[in-house]
């Protein structure tokens, strides 16, 4: 089954292809058009919510592409490339880090992936920028940047943006004193904060409104290092 065929640039690609099908010419960051909008509605329709659906290859698609070859085994490169097309159309099942039927936001430190469970179904994959495991002095605070591992649950939660001592957090739930899960306008693809969970921007609302206080959160793994 094939999705469509349209044409970015100079290039014409096959995007969704045949499973199992032969090579295609990739798409990426900043590229347009009807195979992006083909993209963007195939993520969101597996749980890796892309931005809005507008055809646009930007940064909120780039991260849920990134969440997705996470989630598959496949190194993140933001590119289409011919095993991220075969695994939209066969994707791995996500599987719970920790037993629970309850709702649960789980921390995958290896892979950099945030799932929130719903009793046994996830309900949303977003791509995240966890603590970049090394010493810091920021904004005239000195410390180890690490996200801490183990079972917590959330304590605290703001809404909009809040400025703590280390910087700004939008939608903040926080779960171990300071360290929260938030959204931010910076979240690469790598772990890079000071210990908290960031999130891009556009999960960043739905992932408060999934979190309430009492919510379990479960950090597991080591994050790589790069």
């Amino acid at each position: 089954m094939r999705l469509g065929i349209g044409v970015v640039g100079s290039l014409t690609l096959v995007f969704a292809l045949v499973p199992g099908g032969g090579a295609a010419a990739e798409t990426g960051y900043r590229d347009g058009g009807r195979d992006v909008r083909i993209l963007q509605k195939r993520l969101k329709e597996l749980g890796f919510p892309p931005g809005k659906v507008n055809g646009r290859y930007g940064k909120a698609t780039r991260s849920a592409v990134w969440a997705f070859q996470h989630a598959n085994g496949i190194r993140p490169t933001a590119r289409i490339n011919a095993a991220t097309r075969r695994a939209l159309w066969h994707p791995r099942k996500l599987r719970p880090l920790a037993p629970g039927r309850g709702r649960r936001v789980e921390i995958d430190l290896r892979r950099q992936l945030l799932v929130v469970w719903k009793g046994r179904k996830p309900v949303l994959a977003s791509h995240i920028s966890t603590g970049a495991n090394k010493s810091y002095c920021d904004h005239g605070l000195c410390g180890f940047a690490r996200t801490p591992t183990g079972d917590h649950r959330v304590t605290r939660r703001i809404k909009g943006w809040h400025t703590g001592r280390l910087g700004a957090m939008y939608y903040p739930a926080f779960f171990v004193g300071g360290v929260a899960l938030h959204g931010s306008t910076s979240v690469p693809n790598r772990p890079a904060s000071h210990g908290c969970v960031r999130i891009p921007m556009h999960n960043a609302k739905a992932v408060y409104r999934m979190a309430p206080v009492g919510t379990r959160v479960y950090v597991r793994g080591a994050a790589k290092r790069r």
